[in-house]
């Protein structure tokens, strides 16, 4: 089992550089094929117009969509001409509500799909929308990188974030390639429950599902000292001096966390280094 068909995501080449230069260097590392799809995004919202007015926004947005995207790819294209990986660009133009289409489809072929963190300074809600895309409808597990310049080097000491969930197992099992050739992992248990079913033996399980694939992993149950998990969950990661996080994502509804807030939408905001998610 390995990482062989990366996708990455951009709607403009020029803020994704650090991005897609990560993705080529972890394409290369993996001997992995890699996808680059980029999106011009339709910025038309519906509303209160003046007669007639309605649909001659909508083409002016889809021309501007267009024009963004077709420069986008022809970056890209030249961005990956003098490379030695095996690449493939398309694109494709949607409003933002409609981005799950094209975003959807190419990640339910991909073994890992790559972003920048969606949010911070420059992310619109474009990225946020592409990136719950590929989690929801592409069903894949989703490579978020922090906002700071770094390489593919990432994944020699890993933190594992476990709750029992069906996402964190499904996390687990997509970073599988990336676990075996880890030098350490941590299997990190916030607050376990005392009546849950694996209350004699936290995390035991899981670890020894890792066992036989050869990976050894360490145990560490956390009491939730800060106010919020996922502040724990980073400080204990600084602590190990880790490299990448795993975890799952939205066990709560996407709805229920932009509003309330969670564990993946306050990694992705204050994440430092990368995190490895899936739903």
């Amino acid at each position: 089992m390995a990482f062989k068909s990366m996708l990455t995501i951009t709607t403009d080449a020029e803020d994704s550089t650090h991005q897609l230069d990560v993705a080529v260097d972890l394409a290369r590392r993996e001997d992995a094929h890699l996808d680059v799809l980029c999106v011009g995004v339709d910025q038309t919202q519906t509303g209160y117009y003046y007669a007639g007015a309605t649909a001659i926004l909508t083409q002016e947005a889809y021309n501007q969509a267009k024009d963004d995207v077709a420069r986008a790819e022809k970056a890209v294209r030249e961005r990956l001409a003098s490379e030695d990986i095996r690449w493939a660009v398309d694109s494709a133009v949607a409003q933002v509500g409609a981005l799950s289409g094209p975003v959807g489809m190419m990640a339910r072929f991909a073994d890992l799909v790559i972003l920048d963190k969606p949010y911070g300074q420059g992310r619109s809600y474009s990225s946020e929308a592409i990136l719950e895309a590929a989690l929801f409808e592409g069903s894949a597990p989703v490579l978020v990188l922090p906002g700071k310049a770094q390489d593919a080097k990432f994944g020699k000491r890993v933190v594992v974030a476990w709750n029992q969930s069906d996402e964190s197992l499904r996390a687990a099992k997509a970073a599988l390639p990336v676990l075996k050739a880890a030098s350490a992992v941590n299997i990190t248990i916030i607050d376990p429950p005392t009546h849950g079913p694996e209350r004699s033996d936290p995390g035991g399980m899981l670890s020894q599902l890792l066992s036989r694939h050869g990976i050894h992993a360490e145990v560490s149950v956390l009491a939730r000292t800060l106010p919020k998990t996922s502040e724990v969950l980073s400080r204990h990661a600084r602590d190990l001096d880790a490299d990448l996080i795993v975890m799952g994502a939205y066990g709560h509804s996407r709805f229920r966390e932009a509003i309330l807030g969670g564990t993946t939408r306050n990694m992705l905001e204050m994440a430092e280094i990368t995190v490895l998610m899936a739903h």
